[in-house]
């Protein structure tokens, strides 16, 4: 659930955006924020059944989650439900899946850790850069095509590989395409880290227009 911020924080109406984008809300309890909430909850369900060996129960979780995913974002578009909460929410479950499933099947060593240190490591990289940019005054960068596709790919790598071990007749074909996926995501992954980074360090050399004095006599 992604949209153009606008408008202030706290009670007061929040205006709409001028190039006609859906306003973004300060709102908790609203229904894609709770079926957000609820993909959470299930996170440590799925990796309990992923790391006891249960493939067909977990890749059940993971369905479910994935048909919620889609479902908070249509009903936050088409009822002008997105919020800051959901903002947050929604892309941290989809990382906590991909995390759950990484370390559910190399517990169980059927992806390396070296493949889990790649994936975690650019999400630290990716909060270094945003610690840069809250030091510079600036807020979050905005997404990238190419970490969406890289996302895309790392969420639906691991669940075709899990497919292979819930249904062996299937392991032909899961395993390969499951493993293209999960290698070719996570080599994008790092490049849009890189691509962050590259634009980090460009907006943070920006020179900031200096606030003019409140007196005329603190210039004297």
């Amino acid at each position: 659930m992604t949209s153009t911020p606008s408008g202030s924080a706290g009670s007061r109406p929040v205006r709409p955006h001028p190039t006609g984008t859906s306003p973004v809300s300060s709102r908790v309890w609203t229904v894609p924020n709770v079926l957000s909430l609820l993909r959470l909850l299930l996170v440590p369900v799925f990796l309990y059944l992923l790391a006891e060996g249960h493939d067909a129960g977990a890749l059940l979780v993971l369905a479910f989650s994935s048909a919620t995913d889609f479902l908070d974002g249509y009903i936050a578009r088409r009822f002008n439900q997105i919020t800051r909460l959901g903002q947050l929410l929604d892309p941290a479950a989809d990382r906590l899946y991909i995390f759950a499933a990484l370390i559910g099947l190399a517990l169980r060593d059927l992806v390396p850790w070296w493949l889990v240190a790649v994936v975690v490591g650019r999400d630290v990289f990716m909060l270094v850069v945003g610690v840069v940019l809250a030091n510079y005054g600036f807020g979050p960068l905005p997404v990238h095509l190419l970490g969406k596709i890289a996302t895309f790919c790392l969420f639906y790598a691991l669940p075709v590989i899990m497919l292979g071990q819930a249904f062996p007749e299937l392991a032909w074909w899961s395993g390969p395409v499951g493993w293209a996926f999960g290698l070719w995501g996570a080599f994008l992954y790092w490049w849009a880290g890189i691509i962050y980074l590259i634009e980090t360090v460009r907006v943070t050399r920006i020179p900031r227009v200096r606030a003019p004095s409140p007196s005329d006599t603190l210039e004297r």
